[in-house]
This record gives structure tokens, C-alpha cells and sequence, in this order.
């Protein structure tokens, strides 16, 4: 990752919290948002992890902050965890992804989630999340299963099977009840 696209990642997870692209925009989304504070962390220490060991070293602080915010606000989203741009945390309190979990561009992310592995069985393995995905309070995402762009996983849904585009599942475990996608749900979105 070249430090122009690291730039474009944070502009583009600031403007999901405030919708403005400015200076003012950023402080008052890293001083008001704690998903934002600690997406912002979380880039830089991404950032810095395929880097030579003297940048690792100086770039330290970061990591021993992510790892704090890790513990002050309930996420659990490793650096080795592949985040699309635009990614949007609701309100701080438990959010759990399994490091090979892929998540897409423009997601939304609730608390109490669960992005986890299945160990055993035909979907072993970790989820894809496609773009566009609103992902509901209490939701566990287990295994390897896709879900497809512009879904909307509700609340305390338990999804194990693939989730096709455009399409809203709800339940345990989690069935489609509507083609309607996320429209709505997913909002301040940066146009490039």
C-alpha cells in the first residue's frame, strides 16, 4: 500500500462520519467517533505491518493505541483484516472479525458482530463481505460463506449461508425476507 492510497482510505472513512471533506471535517470525526478514531489507527498500523522493521519501530506507538482503543472501546479487528475504504462503526461495544475476513467498501458495522471462522464442515472458513453491506446489531457472520453487495444482515441474525446481492436476511439461522438491499442504510457515501 503506497501512502496515497492510505490517504484516500481515511478521507473516505472520515467523509462517513461527518460528510465533509476538510481539516474541521477529520478533527471533529477523531474527537467525536471513537469507530473512526479507531479505523484511523487501525489504517496506519496497516499501513506500517509489510514495512522494514526500523519503520515498525518508530511507527510503535500506534500499534500499543490500536491495542489500547482495542480495549477502551470493544473492537476486535486485527490489521491483517482486508477493509475496503469507507468503513463505518455505529457506536463502540464489541465487535469481533477474524483476521482472513474480507469486508468491502462502504460497510456498516454495528455492535455486538461477530465475524468469525467456522472450524469444521462444508463452510469452513472465514466470510467475504461484499460492498455496500449493513450488517445489524447482535449479527454473527460465521464461516465460508459470501455475502453479496448492498445486503442487509439484521439484527441478531445468525447467517451461515451465502447471502445473495440486494437482499435483507433476518433470523436464526438467518433466512431472506426481502429484496429491498440497503438503500437507506448506508449513507454519506464519498462519489470519486
Amino acid at each position: 500500500m503506497k501512502i496515497r492510497e492510505l490517504f484516500k482510505l481515511i478521507k473516505a472513512d472520515s467523509f462517513r462520519y461527518v460528510d465533509v471533506i476538510s481539516l474541521y471535517g477529520f478533527l471533529r470525526s477523531y474527537f467525536s467517533y471513537p469507530g473512526f478514531k479507531y479505523t484511523l489507527i487501525l489504517r496506519i498500523c496497516q499501513f506500517v505491518n509489510n514495512k522494514s522493521i526500523i519503520l515498525k519501530l518508530f511507527f510503535t506507538p500506534f500499534f500499543m493505541l490500536l491495542r489500547h482503543y482495542r480495549y477502551k472501546y470493544g473492537f476486535d479487528i486485527p490489521i491483517l483484516t482486508k477493509i475496503g475504504s469507507g468503513l463505518f462503526i455505529s457506536h463502540f461495544g464489541c465487535i469481533i472479525v477474524n483476521p482472513l475476513a474480507k469486508i468491502g467498501e462502504n460497510c456498516n458495522l454495528s455492535p455486538g458482530i461477530v465475524i468469525g471462522k467456522q472450524n469444521r464442515g462444508k463452510t469452513k472458513g472465514v466470510p467475504q463481505i461484499g460492498d455496500f453491506v449493513f450488517i445489524g446489531p447482535g449479527s454473527k457472520i460465521i464461516g465460508n460463506i459470501i455475502i453479496g453487495n448492498n445486503a442487509v444482515i439484521g439484527a441478531n441474525s445468525v447467517v451461515v449461508n451465502d447471502v445473495p446481492e440486494n437482499a435483507v436476511v433476518s433470523g436464526i439461522p438467518a433466512e431472506i425476507i426481502s429484496f429491498k438491499g440497503s438503500t437507506g442504510f448506508i449513507n454519506r457515501v464519498m462519489n470519486e
